[in-house]
């Protein structure tokens, strides 16, 4: 069986996940990944500083807002993604779709259980044609306008009752979640900076330039696990159960359908797969250094980390699995980043690298902190480390 050592694997990241060679724009680093996390608003523009040479703030609203190709849409594992309109099709069959079922499966229950409506699928269904009707008139507007203007969204429910989080919290937001993971509705303009999320509500049908058409989820499935794979592997089936947040038996399936090649995978029990014609190693690359925001794609990538991470998952990492903002050098992660009291990007490292990666490094610390221009960026999930930065 072919073996993918280490080594190997940490050359396919550098080149595939465009850190040692640099991609072209947000597009292309957007397909290459099938999406971008979003849960942190600013997740996305620093994924895209790190890897596009001159990326500005406004490169990527402009392909959200502006020309429309890329687009905010909870799928995978019930998190915010940005995505190209073209993977929205197999994205919605292959996760949102899965997302919306649960979703909206809780809601109904709510409902009933505050008291909202003894018939919470009927007054699911009265609320969510109001916002469509709304919507589709071409408007854009927030979760609050759209409750002060639609009577049907009315309505309050506890999260925690009796705990010191709960309390009465209005039942729209959930109401948009579920129509947005249905993909009827998208996160249009952005009513703050950057770093905030505060978005616009925007009917799909008026803000996409093409209807997404419906495509069968076996078929929508091998769509994804395709692209992911050529980026992401070699990987585990437990790497794509847990990535796509679907069912082990559902990625095997995938892995059947789209004749993935087995492999042995240097220090893990557990085979590997790749794509059958992409069997060959990566060339060796020179040694590289990032900066990754909290919840980049790359360090989220797989379930198991080990080869990249080492054994410091703990100060890397929250307690719900979240990354911080990380620092890489040739293909692991050696430390986190934050900003101090002044924005100043300061390093925090878990092991020595040398000299010379830490020139480097901080470096690119500098080129940062010039990036951000005074904007501070509070990790929506810092890591204790990304902590000891001055971040949290």
């Amino acid at each position: 069986m072919r073996t993918f050592t280490i080594a190997k694997r940490r050359n396919r990241l550098a080149h595939r996940h465009f850190l040692s060679d640099p991609a072209s724009s947000p597009a292309e680093v957007t397909r290459a990944l099938v999406g971008l996390h979003g849960t942190d608003p600013a997740t996305p523009y620093l994924s895209l500083w790190a890897r596009l040479p001159g990326f500005a703030v406004d490169d990527l609203d402009a392909a959200l807002y502006r020309d429309r190709q890329l687009v905010k849409h909870m799928a995978m594992r019930r998190t915010l993604w940005v995505v190209h309109t073209a993977d929205l099709p197999a994205v919605q069959a292959a996760a949102s779709e899965r997302v919306a079922t649960t979703e909206r499966k809780r809601l109904i229950a709510d409902i009933e259980k505050s008291g909202i409506a003894a018939d919470g699928e009927a007054w699911l269904e009265l609320a969510s044609a109001a916002v469509r009707r709304h919507l589709e008139a071409g408007l854009t507007a927030g979760t609050a306008a759209l409750r002060a203007a639609l009577p049907e969204l009315a309505g309050s429910w506890d999260p925690a009752p009796g705990k010191t989080w709960g309390g009465s919290t209005p039942v729209a937001p959930r109401v948009m979640t579920v129509l947005s993971a249905q993909g009827h509705v998208l996160r249009g303009p952005n009513d703050g900076m950057w770093t905030t999320s505060r978005p616009l509500w925007a009917a799909a049908s008026h803000w996409l330039a093409e209807p997404v058409v419906a495509m069968e989820p076996d078929a929508a499935r091998d769509t994804l696990l395709r692209t992911w794979l050529r980026t992401f592997g070699p990987a585990t089936a437990t790497d794509i159960k847990w990535w796509f947040g679907h069912t082990l038996t559902w990625a095997r399936d995938g892995l059947r359908s789209i004749e993935a090649v087995q492999v042995a995978l240097e220090g893990c029990d557990d085979a590997g797969f790749v794509l059958p014609d992409d069997l060959d190693d990566t060339p060796p690359v020179a040694p590289w250094g990032a900066l990754l925001p909290g919840l980049d794609p790359t360090v989220m990538g797989w379930q198991a980390r080990s080869w990249y991470l080492g054994p410091h998952a703990g100060q890397l990492f929250d307690r719900s699995g979240n990354a911080g903002p990380t620092v890489w050098w040739d293909g692991r992660v050696v430390g986190a980043w934050g900003q101090d009291v002044d924005g100043r990007v300061q390093l925090q490292y878990v092991e020595d690298v040398g000299a010379a990666a830490r020139k480097t490094l901080q470096r690119k610390a500098s080129e940062l902190t010039d990036w951000l221009d005074g904007v501070r960026v509070k990790p929506r999930f810092p890591s204790p480390l990304s902590q000891a930065c001055g971040t949290g």
